[in-house]
C-alpha cells in the first residue's frame, strides 16, 4: 500500500499534541504484557486490541498485549516506529471520529524470529493467547474438523527447525510452556469458526497428538492447563487503503501508518473460561457467558452468511462495495426473505433476541455509505467461509424438513462467482486455498449448471454429505446457477419468487 508521508508521524512525542478525545486511554509501555495475539490484521486492531484497552482503562491489570504478524514485516516495522500507536476511525453517514489506541505493549513478526514468539507463549506473566489469522490458518478440514497439514505444518510437526505456522507456533510455545511450568493458559480464537473454540481445541490436541519429539506428558499437562474458551466476535473492518492514513492524518494532525477504519458497531461474547485471569472486558461492553454458541450461529448465519450474500451477487453485478450492492434491485427483499424463511428456521437464537430484528440492523450495517467494504474482499475463500455461513444452514433447515431456497441461492452465486465472470464479461478474481480443486471440478462440469453443480458437490472437504446428496437442495442450486447464467443477477432477483 503506497502512501506519502506528508506530516510528522504518531508516537509517544506526539500525544500531547493530539486533541484530549483522540488520545490513548493506556500509554504503551507503563502496562507490562498479559496478553499475546496472533495476527496483526485490521479486525484485530480495531475490535480486540480496542476492547482490551477499554478493559485496562476501566479495571487495570497488567494486560498489554504484544501482537504478532505470522508473514508481514511492513506493518510491525510501521506500529514499531510509532511506539507501538496506532488509531481507529469510526465511520458512519453523520461523519467520523479518530481515536489512538495503546493497548499493544510490542509487536513482533513470526517470520523472522519465531524462537521470540515460541519465548513468548511461555512466558507465566502471559496468561492469554487470542488469535484472529482466518480459517484457512487452522489447516482443519471445515466439514470434519480434522488437521488437514500442508508441507509447513507437516515440517512443523516433525520438529527439528523453527515453526513456520500458527499450529506449529501453538505447539512449540505450549511445549516451552508446561517445560518452564509457566502456568495455566487460555487459548482464545477471535476468527469466524463455527464453535471457533471446539475447533481450536482440536487443532491443539491433534497438533500435540501427532507432532514428533513432544515431551512425555505434554498431552496431560495441556489437558489439565490449557483452555479454549469460544467466541463470537463483530464489527465490520474493511481493509486499510491509502485513503484510511489519509483520513487519519487530518483528523490527528499526524501520520499513522497503523490507521485502520470500522463502523460504530462493536461485539464480543466470551465464555468465561479463563485459568489464569483476563482482563476485565465485561467493563468494555463484552458479553461474558457460559455457551457462545447461539451468538455464534446468530452471527455467522445471519451476518457473515448475508455478506457472502451481498459479496457474490454485488460482485457478479459489477458492484465494487456492500453498500452499493445493496441498491440492486430487489436484492434487499431476497435477503430479507433469505434472513426470515431460512437462517431464523435453522437455529435457536440468544435469549431475547429476535433473528428478523438482528437481520435488520445487519441490513442498515451494510448499508452504511461510510464503510467501503469491497465485495470481492468478502468473497475471497469461499470453500472455508460457505460451510459455516450458508451450509450448515441447509443442513438444518432440511433435518427439519424445511426448504432451503434462499439459502440455495447464495450457493449459486458463490459457484457463478467462482467461474471467473461478471454478468458483463469482466474477468473476477478467484482466490482460495481450494482454488486448485475448485477449478478442476469446475473444468469437468463445465458444460452445463448441472455438471457444474455436481462436480462441486463432490468435493467433500467443502460440501457436506448432507447437502450433497439432497436431491432437492441440488435441483435448487442447479436452477438459480441456470437463472444466473442465462439472465444476470438483477434478473433472476426481479423474478425470484
Amino acid at each position: 500500500m503506497a502512501v506519502t508521508v506528508g506530516a510528522s508521524r504518531l508516537g509517544l512525542s506526539a500525544l500531547r499534541r493530539l486533541p484530549a478525545e483522540a488520545r490513548p486511554l493506556v500509554r504503551p509501555g507503563t502496562v507490562a504484557a498479559g496478553v499475546v495475539h496472533l495476527g496483526l490484521g485490521a479486525f484485530h486492531r480495531a475490535h480486540q486490541a480496542v476492547f482490551t484497552e477499554a478493559a485496562i482503562g476501566a479495571a487495570g491489570g497488567e494486560w498489554g498485549i504484544v501482537a504478532v504478524a505470522p508473514r508481514s514485516t511492513a506493518l510491525v516495522e510501521a506500529i514499531a516506529a510509532q511506539d507501538n500507536l496506532f488509531s481507529v476511525s469510526t465511520l458512519s453517514a453523520a461523519g467520523s471520529t479518530t481515536r489512538v489506541i495503546g493497548a499493544f505493549s510490542g509487536v513482533r513478526h513470526a517470520a523472522s524470529d519465531p524462537d521470540a514468539v515460541v519465548a513468548l507463549l511461555a512466558d507465566p506473566a502471559v496468561r492469554v493467547v487470542t488469535l484472529t489469522v482466518t480459517e484457512k490458518a487452522y489447516q482443519l478440514d471445515p466439514v470434519t474438523g480434522q488437521l488437514c497439514p500442508d508441507a509447513a505444518l507437516a515440517a512443523d510437526l516433525a520438529g527439528g527447525r523453527p515453526p513456520t505456522t500458527v499450529p506449529g507456533l501453538l505447539l512449540r510455545g505450549l511445549a516451552a510452556r508446561a517445560a518452564a511450568d509457566a502456568g495455566p493458559v487460555a487459548l482464545v480464537s477471535c476468527d469466524n469458526l463455527p464453535a471457533n473454540g471446539r475447533r481450536l481445541r482440536g487443532l491443539v490436541d491433534q497438533a500435540v497428538g501427532r507432532a514428533a519429539g513432544v515431551p512425555a506428558g505434554l498431552v496431560d499437562w495441556v489437558a489439565g492447563n490449557v483452555t479454549c474458551p469460544g467466541t463470537m466476535v463483530d464489527r465490520i473492518v474493511p481493509a486499510s487503503t491509502p485513503e484510511t492514513i489519509d483520513a487519519a492524518r487530518r483528523a490527528l494532525g499526524v501520520t499513522d501508518l497503523g490507521a485502520v477504519a470500522a463502523e460504530p458497531y462493536a461485539q464480543w461474547v466470551i465464555e468465561d473460561d479463563f485459568p489464569g485471569g483476563r482482563p476485565g472486558w465485561e467493563h468494555a461492553g463484552a458479553v461474558l457467558t457460559d455457551d457462545a454458541g447461539p451468538w455464534e450461529r446468530l452471527k455467522l448465519r445471519t451476518l457473515n452468511g448475508v455478506h457472502s450474500a451481498v459479496a457474490y451477487l454485488g460482485a457478479l453485478a459489477g458492484h465494487e462495495t456492500v453498500a452499493d450492492a445493496l441498491e440492486i434491485p430487489h436484492l434487499a427483499d431476497v435477503l430479507r426473505r433469505l434472513i426470515a424463511e431460512d437462517i431464523a428456521a435453522s437455529f435457536t437464537p440468544p435469549d431475547g433476541v429476535r433473528v428478523v430484528d438482528y437481520g435488520e440492523q445487519v441490513l442498515a450495517r451494510f448499508g452504511n455509505p461510510a464503510i467501503r467494504y469491497r465485495t470481492l474482499q468478502v468473497a475471497t475463500d469461499g470453500s472455508q467461509k460457505l460451510p459455516q455461513r450458508v451450509l450448515h444452514t441447509i443442513v438444518d433447515l432440511r433435518a427439519a424438513g424445511r426448504s432451503a431456497r434462499w439459502a440455495t441461492l447464495v450457493v449459486a452465486a458463490w459457484l457463478r462467482f467462482v467461474l471467473g465472470y461478471a454478468d458483463d464479461g469482466r474477468p473476477l478474481p478467484f482466490q482460495d486455498p481450494l482454488a486448485g480443486p475448485i477449478r478442476a471440478a469446475l473444468d469437468a462440469g463445465r458444460q452445463s449448471p448441472a455438471g457444474a453443480v455436481d462436480a462441486v458437490f463432490a468435493l467433500r472437504e467443502i460440501v457436506p454429505v448432507e447437502v450433497a446428496e439432497d436431491d432437492e437442495v441440488r435441483a435448487q442450486v442447479i436452477g438459480w446457477l441456470t437463472a444466473l447464467e442465462r439472465h444476470g443477477v438483477e434478473a433472476t432477483l426481479a423474478g425470484a419468487r
